[in-house]
């Protein structure tokens, strides 16, 4: 009997924090767009779309803010030419808040930094990471798209960062390994039962028609197998400016503006304007995280 007592007793705790919680994120005030930007296979150009797309969106006069939550390998500052003093490690060591490690990204939006090289950032607890999401809550009041540059595969760090999202963003390659881990990733979070809009974008394509056609084989699969709809995010075409930038360490759509690549990117992030737009009231990272007292 004690011992159901100490359980009700703890309960009783959780669903009390879950109330208090609750009452501080029932306003009806608008909250940010989130995109968890993902895939299944390292190598597909995932931070590379993310980057870019972020300053696309700052062109647009959107507020975003861009999240390296690539843990232990982040590395979406060495494609800006960033110089990072303090990351995400130093919030979840406690020494920072994200508002200081928070630097401003070409075109202005704001960037927190990951951090590479870390052994316990790549294996964190699950308390470790739902406390990484919970910080995350404050960027939602202050942003219009929340861009989340998850890491490669289907790791805890990977899976759960990419649940706490709206909507994720699998990029794949058309080449057959990309595609097998693009759908190892979406039977992932399927499985994971993500009642967000998940989306194929489709990366180093040679031409329309390829990249529509990969999509459709990759979406086509995930609805005869799993039953799953997976959206079209869009694609970008293979082009030789995109590796030119990276070596520079300058983001395309800045260094080559009338590329393939950078008018595919700017298609994409329309599209993203459109849903912020349309984006509803409430909800958002702190809502999902109190879902996980009770």
């Amino acid at each position: 009997m004690a011992g159901n007592d100490a359980t009700g007793v703890r309960r009783s705790v959780k669903v009390d924090q879950a109330s208090r919680l609750r009452a501080l994120v029932e306003g009806s005030r608008p909250r940010a767009l989130t995109v968890a930007v993902t895939s299944g296979k390292g190598g597909v150009g995932k931070s590379n779309i993310a980057v870019n797309l972020a300053i696309c969106l700052a062109a647009k006069r959107v507020r975003v803010v861009l999240v390296d939550l690539d843990m232990g390998l982040a590395n979406a500052d060495l494609l800006m030419n960033l110089s990072v003093n303090y990351t995400l490690a130093d919030v979840l060591a406690g020494t920072h808040t994200l508002d200081t490690v928070c630097q401003v990204g070409p075109g202005g939006f704001r960037f927190v930094p990951g951090a590479s090289g870390i052994d316990e950032l790549a294996n964190l607890s699950e308390f470790d990471r739902q406390g990484v999401i919970s910080q995350l809550h404050e960027l939602e009041t202050s942003a219009d798209i929340v861009i989340l540059d998850c890491g490669a595969g289907i790791s805890h760090n990977v899976v759960g960062f990419a649940l706490s999202a709206d909507q994720a963003m699998i990029v794949t390659t058309p080449e057959p390994t990309a595609l097998t881990d693009a759908y190892a990733t979406i039977k992932t979070m399927s499985a994971q039962g993500f009642a967000g809009k998940v989306a194929a974008f489709i990366n180093m394509a040679h031409s329309r028609t390829e990249a529509r056609a990969t999509y459709e084989r990759l979406s086509g699969v995930a609805e005869n197998f799993l039953n799953f709809f997976v959206a079209y995010a869009g694609y970008m075409l293979h082009d030789t400016a995109v590796e030119q930038a990276v070596r520079q360490r300058v983001p395309f759509v800045i260094r080559h503006p009338d590329s393939n690549a950078s008018a595919c990117i700017a298609a994409v992030a329309d599209d993203l304007v459109k849903q912020c737009r349309g984006q509803r009231l409430g909800g958002g990272f702190f809502r999902r995280v109190v879902g996980l007292f009770v």
